[in-house]
């Protein structure tokens, strides 16, 4: 179904509406009285979680490096605390009794990624398949099935094999297309007779970061953007987004061909966005919106509904953007099951004309600026000091709208969805757990997207980000989004949060 241009200009008035005079549903007043029973019977909740941030044991079970475990002991100096994954929160040791708290606290799906270089160490398969990795993921999904939660698998989330980036640089490759393949297979056919939700990636328009600003692994870049040895932030961007697209759907017709009839499973991609609001009414600032959520969102979205990238980027990148062939494009259309769809924040866009002085990037190719504030006023409560979450649940609902206007109402999860604090090291534990924010947070969102349910979108789950803190990429341990608190300082001791336990009594009623 197209979507037209005065849908999207109806859901920006809507929003400039909202923030000028406050007019909001009143469902966002009834949060307090939403239980589990609000919501579809069959409706998912759960919590959300990746192999690097929590597994630890990197050199345990045969397991071979990855480009984290490169890119944080080679360069510690672009993570905050100088922090790594080695240990993490030591889940691999330790997910019985995790998998204990999910149980306690009620919920019924937990989110995790499968390692790559756990299953295969050297990240093909001539470099053989590792059996005591095999045997952790099966010994983990039998561990959560045994206790009523359901796995969600993802099968890529940022840790690809060092090896195949020291033989053809990763996914600047197209030879990852096949290693990908071969590796998921090996996941499919060892996992997919308990798996029914296998997530293919997370958030490829983050992992490209790693291409764009050289902040997160393998830490590539122009000079003139970041501190990088090597890349190009005007090229490997798309390039590596190009082959993340046909690896997916390389693994959604496989599975299509060789294992749906039996395992009866489905395939989906996870997708990140904000949500973004005209920063004035002038036609220039609606259209840096289009613009914007083409490049953040459609980015990928389109390739796997429409077959193609969004024609504005098509325009405004031009030659920079690969191209699809005629069998690529019909082999991406409608190589999903479910979009999943991590959200956070909202942001205010505006028109960035275009200028001689500005260097072509992804980081400039959408001519728009975005900001969360407007006259200097914060477009919502802002996330401690954590500079990129400005809280604004009614977003969630805005996208879910859009996504089924403009994109046919597929299926949905929320696969992740939270909030940080700061990791204040000199704060009495009994204080540290009283998260009132996440819970505000949580009990916002889940809202707005009950009102989105009500209006007629197709989601079907939520997934708290994250089940416990955790490493957090470039800002190590600073930060904490956990419902669950880890005490670094004390052997990694588990803690319910205030979050934790209102979402115990939000599942049970």
């Amino acid at each position: 179904m197209a979507f037209r241009w005065c849908s999207l200009l109806g859901f920006l008035v809507g929003a400039m509406v909202s923030l000028a005079g406050e007019v909001v549903s009143s469902a966002q007043y009834n949060a307090a009285s939403l239980n589990r029973s609000s919501f579809p019977a069959a409706f998912i909740f759960g919590t959300a979680s990746a192999a690097y941030q929590y597994e630890g044991a990197v050199k345990e079970g045969g397991r071979g490096p990855s480009i984290w475990d490169t890119f944080t002991h080679k360069h510690p100096e672009k993570i905050k605390d100088r922090s790594n994954g080695d240990i993490a929160v030591d889940f691999y040791h330790r997910y019985k009794e995790d998998v204990s708290i999910m149980k306690d606290i009620g919920t019924n799906a937990f989110r995790f990624s499968i390692s790559w270089t756990r299953i295969l160490p050297y990240g093909r398969l001539s470099g053989g398949v590792n059996k005591a990795g095999i045997r952790y993921y099966n010994n983990l999904i039998n561990e959560l099935l045994s206790n009523g939660i359901e796995p969600f698998v993802t099968l890529f989330h940022w840790d690809s094999p060092q090896t195949l980036e020291d033989d053809y640089n990763g996914f600047l490759s197209s030879n990852i297309v096949s290693d990908y393949r071969n590796y998921v297979d090996v996941c499919f056919r060892e996992f997919g007779d308990r798996v029914k939700h296998w997530i293919t990636f997370n958030e490829p328009t983050v992992f490209c970061n790693g291409y764009l600003l050289g902040s997160l692994a393998p830490g590539r870049c122009s000079s003139w953007v970041g501190n990088c040895s090597t890349g190009n932030s005007a090229t490997e961007p798309y390039i590596v987004g190009h082959h993340l697209l046909l690896a997916h759907a390389a693994a959604v017709k496989l599975y299509r061909e060789k294992y749906k009839s039996s395992q009866k499973g489905n395939v989906g991609i996870t997708l990140t966005t904000r949500w973004y609001i005209p920063l004035s009414s002038s036609k220039s600032d609606l259209a840096a919106v289009q613009r914007t959520l083409d490049f953040s969102y459609g980015w990928f979205i389109d390739p796997i509904t429409r077959g193609d990238y969004p024609s504005s980027m098509r325009s405004l990148v031009g030659r920079r953007l690969p191209k699809f062939s005629k069998e690529q494009s019909e082999m991406l259309k409608g190589s999903f099951d479910f979009i999943g769809i991590n959200y956070y924040s909202t942001y205010y866009a505006a028109n960035a004309p275009p200028s001689n002085n500005v260097r072509a990037s992804y980081l400039t190719d959408a001519r728009s600026n975005t900001t969360a504030l407007r006259n200097g006023i914060p477009i919502g409560p802002r996330a401690g000091t954590f500079s990129w979450i400005y809280v604004y649940p009614k977003g969630l609902r805005e996208l879910l709208r859009y996504t089924k206007e403009r994109y046919d109402n597929p299926t949905i999860y929320i696969t992740e969805n939270g909030v940080p604090d700061i990791n204040n090291k000199t704060l009495p534990l009994h204080e540290a757990l009283e998260d009132d924010m996440r819970l505000n947070y949580h009990r916002g969102h889940l809202s707005w997207l009950h009102t989105a349910i009500r209006e007629g979108v197709d989601v079907r789950g939520y997934f708290a980000w994250s089940f416990m803190d955790n490493f957090e990429w470039a800002d190590g341990f600073t930060v904490r989004f956990g419902i669950n608190y880890v005490d670094f300082q004390d052997g990694l001791k588990r803690y319910p949060k205030k979050s934790a336990i209102w979402f115990k009594k939000f599942l049970k009623g």
